[in-house]
């Protein structure tokens, strides 16, 4: 066997640290000696949590291509959440370019081919055996290293639908015929990942000390098996079989994946090991909290973080305060994603009414942004930043021009030593991502992957939805309904009183943007052909001279269309719904069969 890639000074120190998912492998130990070692093996172990790059939030690498810079935001960008503001920088700009129809056989979108890492487990799940740990201590390991070769497959399942189930480690000698493996069903590769989970969920612990938290435990497994059986009740359900099975899974199974996710998410539930975060008598500052307090109730598994530099210094600190804070910002820009007036409007007011503006009407005369925003679900507030949100001890300017009093708008420096334009980047949308962002982090230091928020891979109010969902496709419509109204009563808006399709993905939509899921739930639902495929919106706001030196400032709206650009029409083709396996794959390895759609 080839000599395996630890780190065993740095795994060391992850093993007292417990920062499971950060480490970089620095050295090359033989193979002999790793199996020999008790803090070996565990530093091997240590590894493969980190070699699950996709664990900061789809990202395809680590450092400059993981959550220490911008490709932990592409998943948010192809999705109608938001666009890239950076519209300057290329590599800012390089996964939008696949959002407006350039997904081709090529690929390099959310790229995540992970038979390296799944090699990797294979390896530690033949040997650990052959060790002398405890019986316990194995049975523990065994079932950690199982959770993440069962996450590995999900990864690129949903990805590129089935792909070829390898669950030995390869080596060069062996027939060629298995060297070179065909693609399995879709439906194989998802049956593994449940049947996975279900044999290795109770040999986890249920929770993990201080020391050790960033490990999988038994709800991370279920939390797990809940999303996969999700997802692959979903396909089954709008979807269609191709290439004999290998994408699509056959309707008659839908209602088998919507049973296992819904059991999975009530055995969660149930256990009450976990809680919806709740502590702040404000909701809108509730709802931010619940992303910056570490470890809080909600949190059942995440990508562990510090304040040490995610780059340069070895620590595991990433981008997030950086690149989407509003300024001042020590590249003088920030704001990275740019949130659609669409996504704004899909937050209610706290009464239920819909949060859908009406748009001729706001372009008429002035408004306040009180007025504009008034009694929004709390979440939007905790979600979105705009013109006037406090920042900092000061309000966030927006504006583009002043309206001046014979009715013209001024947009060059100033008029009577007031400032035509605010300092945000009042050429984007006129909306910030909040959510995650830690206002007391230094934004003017250049060295900036140092925020420290862990990353949360699930908690449980996806835990709620994902049984809200299942129950409602099971026809368990009161089940369906008491989850959601789980989630909208931590967030302070009204319960509803009746629940259906539209009103649960509606729910996902809102209590989970800019969390990585919006992408994935279009495709599944097999909407993005409709959802994807058009030209989305911003607002500008123009600050009016009158009010302002009267106190009491107000604006004029103006709806910007086409706000991706003249040319850049958003376009999600029925192929798109999987990535292309990719001329290179497919050349290395003839039978991988490409999926449909890709020439």
């Amino acid at each position: 066997m080839k000599k395996v890639i630890i780190t065993l000074f740095a795994n060391i120190l992850l093993f007292s640290s417990c920062d499971y998912l950060d480490k970089k492998p620095l050295d090359l130990i033989s193979d002999n000696d790793v199996w020999t070692d008790e803090s070996l093996i565990n530093a091997y172990l240590a590894d493969l949590y980190y070699q699950m790059v996709y664990f900061a939030n789809e990202s395809p690498g680590t450092g400059w291509d993981g959550d220490g810079y911008y490709k932990c935001f592409s998943i948010n960008h192809v999705s109608d959440e938001c666009l890239a503001q950076w519209r300057d920088y290329a590599e800012g700009m390089e996964a939008t370019n696949y959002k407006y129809g350039n997904l081709k056989i090529k690929g390099g979108l959310l790229e995540w081919w992970g038979y390296g890492p799944v090699r990797s487990i294979n390896i530690f799940i033949e040997k650990l055996p052959e060790t002398q740990l405890s019986e316990d201590i194995k049975k523990i390991r065994l079932a950690e290293a199982r959770f993440l070769r069962a996450f590995s497959y999900f990864a690129m399942v949903k990805r590129y639908g089935g792909i070829p189930l390898l669950t030995k480690s390869q080596n060069l000698d062996i027939p060629k015929e298995e060297l070179y493996p065909s693609r399995d069903k879709e439906e194989v590769i998802y049956d593994f990942i449940i049947s996975e989970i279900d044999e290795i969920a109770n040999d986890l612990p249920e929770t993990h000390e201080a020391k050790d938290l960033g490990r999988a435990t038994r709800y991370a497994a279920l939390a797990l098996k809940s999303r996969a059986a999700l997802y692959a009740g979903s396909i089954a359900q709008f979807g269609k079989v191709q290439l004999d099975g290998i994408v699509g899974i056959p309707a008659e199974k839908a209602n088998h994946y919507y049973q296992a996710a819904y059991a999975a998410a009530n055995q969660i539930i149930i256990s009450d090991k976990y809680q919806l975060y709740n502590v702040d008598a404000d909701k809108a500052m509730n709802f931010r909290n619940l992303f910056l307090v570490k470890n809080n109730s909600e949190v059942i598994f995440a990508k562990r973080h510090d304040d040490v530099n995610g780059i340069s210094y070895g620590g595991n600190g990433w981008c997030v305060d950086f690149l989407q804070c509003p300024r001042p910002q020590g590249w003088n820009r920030g704001n990275y994603d740019g949130p659609y007036l669409e996504l704004v409007e899909e937050f209610e007011y706290i009464d239920g009414r819909s949060g859908k503006l009406d748009r001729e009407s706001i372009q008429q005369g002035l408004w306040t942004t009180e007025e504009l925003w008034k009694d929004k679900d709390p979440r939007f507030f905790a979600t979105i930043y705009t013109q006037n949100t406090p920042w900092k001890g000061q309000k966030l300017e927006f504006y583009k021009g002043l309206l001046l009093p014979d009715g013209t708008i001024h947009t060059i420096d100033s008029y009577e030593g007031v400032l035509s334009n605010g300092e945000q980047d009042v050429d984007g949308t006129c909306f910030g991502v909040m959510k995650y962002l830690n206002e007391s982090h230094d934004n003017m230091n250049t060295a900036w992957p140092t925020s420290d928020q862990d990353w949360q891979i699930f908690r449980l109010a996806e835990i709620y939805l994902n049984l809200a969902e299942a129950a409602f496709e099971l026809g368990k419509t009161d089940d369906a309904l008491a989850a959601t109204n789980k989630v909208r009563e931590r967030a302070g808006i009204i319960s509803l009183t009746s629940i259906d399709r539209d009103k649960i993905r509606h729910e996902r939509k809102v209590e989970l943007a800019f969390e990585g899921h919006r992408y994935w739930d279009v495709r599944r639902w097999r909407t993005a052909t409709e959802e994807l495929s058009h030209e989305f919106s911003g607002i500008r706001y123009v600050l009016d001279y009158n009010s302002h030196i009267a106190g009491e400032e107000k604006y004029k709206i103006i709806v910007v269309d086409k706000i991706d650009g003249e040319v850049n029409i958003p376009s999600f083709r029925e192929e798109n719904y999987y990535l292309p396996i990719t001329l290179t794959r497919t050349s290395n390895n003839p039978k991988l069969i490409e999926n449909p759609g890709y020439k």
